[in-house]
């Protein structure tokens, strides 16, 4: 398996796990039960799960009012995309001895 192969399995799973959080916390704030942390939520869309994280706001109706989620998801997303197209347009290549 490649790197490639590798990164874009990591992507796919770390969406798939920022829709399923947020889906998982707003059944909870139906139930007023434990909560998953802000910051939680914040961490798996930086660690690339931006995309999944927005899908899921969306669909479930989910931290939408929030300023810091309505702005703060869509920038991360916007600053991994501008990193992805910065490392295609200026490749590093890293040779070990």
């Amino acid at each position: 398996m490649n790197s490639l192969t590798c990164l874009i399995g990591y992507i796919i799973l770390v969406n798939i796990i920022g829709f399923a959080l947020m889906g998982i916390d707003k059944r909870k704030a139906r139930k007023n039960a434990f909560r998953i942390p802000e910051a939680t939520l914040f961490s798996v869309a930086i660690i690339g799960g931006s995309l999944g994280s927005i899908i899921g706001m969306q669909l479930f109706r989910h931290k939408t009012a929030h300023l810091s989620f309505k702005i703060g998801m869509p920038v991360i997303l916007l600053l991994q995309l501008l990193f992805g197209v910065l490392l295609i347009v200026v490749p590093i290549n890293i040779d070990f001895i």
